[in-house]
This record gives C-alpha cells, sequence and structure tokens, in this order.
C-alpha cells in the first residue's frame, strides 16, 4: 500500500452530480490523505447544496477553482463530453487529475489529453476504479505470475434493468438532484447505443487490457431488443488466445460481472459485485501443479476509496498512476474499434488503427 500520506493532497470536484455524490465526495470522506477544499458545478443549485453538506466552498465558475492556488488536485467528475476539455484546463492550471471514464468521447481528445499530460508534468489517472478493487488486483497478480499464456479467457458485464434504481437507493447517499440538469443531459444522449457502449466498454477493455493484455485484432456484434443492447465479441491476445467479450445494458436479472481465464498452469476466475456495494470480487485461482484452489478475503474493500488513495499517493510519491492516461486512450481506441466493427456487421479490425 505504500508509505502513509503525511500532508493530506487539497483537492477539488469539477463536477456535483451522480457519479460525484455517490462515489467520489463519500470515497474522499473516508480518505485521510486527501482535504476536500471546494466544489464547483454549472448549476448553482447543486454546487451550493453539495458544497454545503461537506462545508466547503462553492466555487462561482470553474476558472475561479483552477486559479486557487492552494488547491492541488482536482477529481473531474463531469459529463463524458466534457472529460478532456476539462482535464487539459485543469493541467494547463497546474493540477493533478483524476478524471472519470471514459478519457474523452474520441481518440482525438484523448491524444490530446495524454499530450498534455506529457507537457504538464502532473499526474492523470483514470477513474477506472474496478483496478483498486483489491480482488481484481489479485487476480491480475495470479494472471502475470502463474497461470502462463493465455489460452482462453471471457468477461462480461450485464447491467441490472429494474433491479438498479431500488439497489443504488440503498447504497446511495440522499442524492441532491437538479431536474434541469437532468432534462440537458438527457437531450445529450440521443444514440443510447453509442453511449452505452462508451461508458460500459470503458470498464470492460481497461479490465480486458489490466488481465490479458493488449488484444491484436477484435470483432464486435451488437443486438437490441426494445431499450436493451448487447454486444458481443472476440479479441485474439498477443500470445495467440481468445477472448470473448459481453456488454449487455440491460438485462432482466441481477447485476453479473466477472472474467475466467484459462492459461497454461492455471486458471482464474473474478466474480465483481454492483460496484456502489463497495465490495471486493470473489476471486479463485487455481493451480494445476499443486491441486490447489485458493480464494482469499479481503478487508478494506472500498474500491472507490483505494481509488483516491492511490491518486494521492502518485502525487505524493510521484510514481505512476493507476490507470494512467495512455490506458485511458488505450480503452478509447478499443471502444472505437468495437464500434467500428459492429457498424460494419461483426468485422475483424485493429484496434489501435486510428
Amino acid at each position: 500500500m505504500g508509505e502513509p500520506i503525511v500532508a493530506p493532497v487539497r483537492v477539488a470536484l469539477l463536477g456535483a452530480g451522480r457519479i460525484a455524490q455517490s462515489a467520489h465526495l463519500p470515497a474522499i470522506a473516508r480518505a485521510t490523505c486527501l482535504h476536500l477544499v471546494g466544489i464547483f458545478d454549472p448549476s448553482e443549485y447543486l454546487r451550493v447544496a453539495v458544497a454545503g453538506r461537506y462545508a466547503v466552498t462553492a466555487f462561482p465558475t470553474a476558472q475561479a477553482l483552477l486559479e486557487d492556488p492552494t488547491i492541488e488536485a482536482v477529481i473531474v467528475a463531469v459529463p463524458d463530453r466534457f472529460h478532456a476539455a476539462t482535464t487539459i484546463d485543469a493541467l494547463a492550471a497546474g493540477k493533478h487529475v483524476l478524471v472519470e471514464k471514459p478519457l474523452a468521447s474520441t481518440v482525438a481528445e484523448a491524444e490530446s489529453v495524454v499530450e498534455a499530460t506529457y507537457r504538464s508534468g502532473k499526474i492523470v489517472q483514470v477513474g477506472s476504479m474496478k483496478r483498486h478493487d483489491p480482488g481484481m488486483r489479485f487476480a491480475a497478480r495470479v494472471v502475470r505470475e502463474r497461470i502462463g499464456r493465455i489460452l482462453s479467457a471471457t468477461l462480461w458485464y450485464r447491467v441490472m434493468s429494474a433491479l438498479r434504481p431500488a439497489t443504488e437507493a440503498t447504497y446511495f447517499p440522499p442524492m441532491i438532484v437538479d431536474p434541469a440538469v437532468r432534462a440537458v443531459e438527457a437531450a445529450h444522449r440521443p444514440d443510447r447505443a453509442a453511449y452505452l457502449l462508451a461508458t460500459h466498454g470503458a470498464h470492460v477493455f481497461d479490465t480486458l487490457r489490466h488481465l490479458c493484455g493488449d488484444p491484436t485484432s477484435l470483432m464486435v456484434r451488437h443486438a437490441q431488443v426494445g431499450d436493451d443492447h448487447a454486444w458481443h465479441g472476440l479479441a485474439t491476445l498477443g500470445d495467440g488466445g481468445l477472448a470473448h467479450l459481453e456488454i449487455a445494458a440491460n438485462v432482466h436479472a441481477e447485476w453479473s460481472e466477472g472474467a475466467t481465464i484459462h492459461g497454461e498452469r492455471g486458471s482464474v476466475t473474478v466474480r465483481t459485485p454492483f460496484p456502489v456495494s463497495l465490495q471486493a470480487s470473489v476471486v479463485e485461482a487455481f493451480d494445476e501443479a499443486t491441486g490447489i484452489t485458493e480464494r482469499p478475503a479481503f478487508g478494506d474493500t472500498n474500491p472507490y476509496k483505494l481509488q483516491v488513495e492511490a491518486f494521492a499517493r502518485a502525487i505524493r510519491a510521484g510514481g505512476p498512476p493507476d490507470p494512467d492516461a495512455d490506458a485511458g486512450l488505450a480503452a478509447v481506441r478499443l471502444i472505437q474499434a468495437a464500434s467500428r466493427s459492429a457498424a460494419a456487421g461483426g468485422a475483424w479490425v485493429t484496434p489501435y488503427a486510428s
């Protein structure tokens, strides 16, 4: 976990909507290595109400927040289409950035963020919080160190339908909502399929890379029944293995997410609970040489808290963020490749071609 942080990182939040209130703000409140300074949101109602709940400054503009010399870092929790521009503005103001996934809406935007990151010398960490799930971290170590080359992998991500609102209401803090903001955001999502592939694909493709490495080719088919969408695909892996991918939004069942990976010397199975439950993934690792299946238990399992703590350590120690802007760009490239393949009826594509 690294050395304890003596001086908490002074952080502010850009965006006070759903993900900020349900995940980032509670995580900062639990983490001793960050100190929340203030909040900006274009909605005056949201920024004043949310800032009041946490007894911090409600900045009148994003520029005012970025110009505050006491703020070292920002968390970018604005809508996806603003991720790239907001991150670049924050870097130009000399701030470290934790930006929600996906890093950007297009490959060109993501490339601009990477370039700005290198120019600035600041930390940019992408909000793929599943990398900080201790179960997922254990699974990644087993894949890298114990099971050998991968022959076959399956990754699935199935978003529940009717069960989701009630489940979120169970775990979320009381949400402050500006109905006008919700109406504006709904108007900016006319292509539901593209939005779902980007927002959920950002997790799936980052997990694919984290566990199995960069795929060399990809094919994806898309299906739709009513308002529900599904993508199934195949990816060829660097060592010649195959990975099957499924993204379904929504399924009329319980939440289901996970991965099964079979290598030369063993296998790993990961089952990830609904993120807002703040539980670690359940992992089983089989070692063929010993015949032993290992199933570890974890204590600190809040991935959002672990994510902001890792961000703070990267700032204080100067170590690499996890994942960094380059990984965020790679995930956007895979989302774009999946979209191209699906539009072509499942044609094989090269993921990292522009």
